[in-house]
């Protein structure tokens, strides 16, 4: 029994690891089914655009999906045309930039994903740029090659073109060997930039590191509380509206939350020294349900990373 609550504790403070991995075998597995079953080079004055648009609308695609699905964009836009302020409070206008960045860098987590995959396999860009009609590239792809190549590199992608196998073998392989150095290019400046940011986040950081990891275990305790919470009231009060309806009663008082009460805790939340709150929903509960205007310091995603939209 111990034995099974050890892997259970590993498993989850190891959490954003696993999802991460997960995320990256469906990228790789979506990417080897779209190469495999959907892709078919045309071998065309049509390759850029066909090859390109594999390349790219699937990580536009997916892009898009990492901002739907992302909680604090909604916390963040939620109400917004309403009341401006939400996003844009006096005196701190550049803090939705800021908290806009934040949730942008996530969702950029399985683009790039994508694009590293589908780089490293080398099939889409073989194809796009078999067809492109850029003079300096024809000439260095084509260099000390016979003179068919730059009427029929478009061919290459499917092997049908004039030249001998040995050039044909050499062109496709030379698309792909761009295609792989382009992929780990993107990987190394998306390694790079994350190890930057995370440093300069630390390193602007005004409390501690054992602070943060308690700030941290704290948000999730409340996220995982307050999903129950959730379900718990939501249960008591259709139980009691039932109850009231069949049985042709008034009902009793139950105890909500007013609207500014709502309205304060979906505010997303930056920590400030002077005051200890973990969360927005801190901060209402011990200084009541104002909104906020303070000036703040920190912000961190995991604090507003409620799975409620």
């Amino acid at each position: 029994m111990d034995g099974i609550q050890t892997v259970f504790k590993f498993l989850t403070n190891q959490k954003n690891v696993i999802g991460y991995s997960f995320m990256a075998l469906l990228t790789l597995g979506g990417e080897r089914l779209f190469s495999i079953v959907a892709f078919r080079c045309p071998c065309s004055t049509e390759n850029s655009t066909y090859g390109l648009v594999f390349l790219l609308a699937p990580a536009w695609v997916l892009l898009i999906i990492g901002y739907f699905l992302n909680s604090r964009m909604w916390r963040l836009f939620t109400g917004c045309c309403v009341n401006p302020r939400k996003i844009f409070p006096k005196g701190n206008s550049c803090h939705f930039f800021y908290v806009f960045g934040q949730i942008t860098l996530s969702a950029l987590v399985a683009p790039t994903m994508w694009l590293s995959v589908a780089l490293l396999n080398g099939t889409f860009y073989e194809c796009a740029m078999s067809g492109t009609k850029n003079p300096h590239f024809l000439k260095m792809i084509c260099k000390d090659k016979s003179s068919e190549c730059l009427q029929e590199l478009y061919k290459v992608a499917c092997g049908k073109t004039s030249m001998s196998s040995a050039d044909t073998q050499e062109l496709k392989l030379t698309l792909q060997a761009q295609s792989q150095i382009l992929g780990w290019c993107v990987i190394s400046m998306a390694a790079f930039f994350s190890l930057i940011t995370t440093c300069y986040v630390r390193c602007r950081s005004k409390i501690s590191h054992l602070q943060m990891k308690f700030w941290k275990t704290y948000a999730e305790q409340e996220k995982e509380q307050f999903e129950q919470t959730f379900q718990q009231y939501a249960a008591r009060l259709s139980e009691r509206n039932l109850k009231c309806f069949f049985e042709n009663k008034k009902p009793d008082a139950f105890p909500m939350p007013t609207f500014e009460a709502w309205e304060a805790a979906s505010e997303l939340y930056s920590f400030n020294r002077t005051q200890q709150h973990y969360s927005t929903l801190h901060r209402v509960v011990e200084d009541g349900q104002g909104i906020n205007s303070e000036d703040t310091e920190t912000s961190l995603d995991f604090v507003d990373n409620r799975a409620v939209v």
